[in-house]
């Protein structure tokens, strides 16, 4: 089951459920616990994820992922250590933290493409590291226009968001937007190295 916002409806009977009773229910596999549990606890890790992240997109992101770990590994919930909210809490914060490390690996991964030297005649002992370096210019060039020139501006002229505003004339709500919604296609395009399934 894949919980979604607009579709996760808990039966009547286990959105009534005491915390033990629905991690019972999930533990054994009933999807009705599942969508209990996502409209009890879903409020609580998205504002988690969103204060962490600061980006309302990622935050979603992180939760369907936090519910999809909770489904996928169920059984390996223990109520001797601890209540099973605790246990949605440790899968959202190690969710977080896998996010902010994919978000800096991509603007390490950009900022390296900025500022490397022409790639004619890339170092022999790293290979990966060229690779990488066509791999984001690749992906920046398939950006649509205004967030390629928000992002090169950005990395490849270290000017802040601010300074970007002046140059281009756009609203700075405008090159926020941009950058926000560039980083996040790079992103979706950058993930090959990523393991969603790695949940608990």
């Amino acid at each position: 089951m894949s919980p979604q916002r607009s579709a996760v409806r808990p039966s009547p009977a286990a959105g009534s459920l005491t915390d033990e009773e629905l991690a019972r229910g999930l533990v054994a596999g009933d999807e009705d616990c599942l969508a209990a549990a996502y409209h009890r606890w879903s409020p609580m890790v998205h504002g988690l994820a969103w204060r962490s992240l600061g980006d309302a997109k990622e935050a979603e992101d992180v939760t369907q992922q936090v519910f999809l770990g909770v489904w996928r590994g169920r059984r390996g919930f223990r109520p001797e250590r601890g209540t099973v909210g605790g246990w949605i809490v440790g899968i959202t914060r190690r969710r977080i933290a896998d996010a902010l490390s994919a978000r800096t690996r991509r603007l390490h991964l950009v900022a390296a493409a900025g500022s490397s030297p022409a790639l004619v005649e890339p170092s022999a002992g790293k290979p990966d590291a060229a690779l990488d370096r066509v791999l984001v210019l690749h992906e920046l060039a398939r950006l649509p226009a205004p967030q390629q020139r928000v992002l090169r501006l950005t990395y490849y002229e270290d000017l802040t968001q601010t300074q970007i505003a002046r140059r281009t004339g756009w609203p700075l709500g405008t090159v926020k937007s941009h950058a926000r919604r560039g980083l996040h296609q790079l992103r979706r395009r950058l993930q090959d190295d990523e393991h969603p399934d790695h949940y608990t």
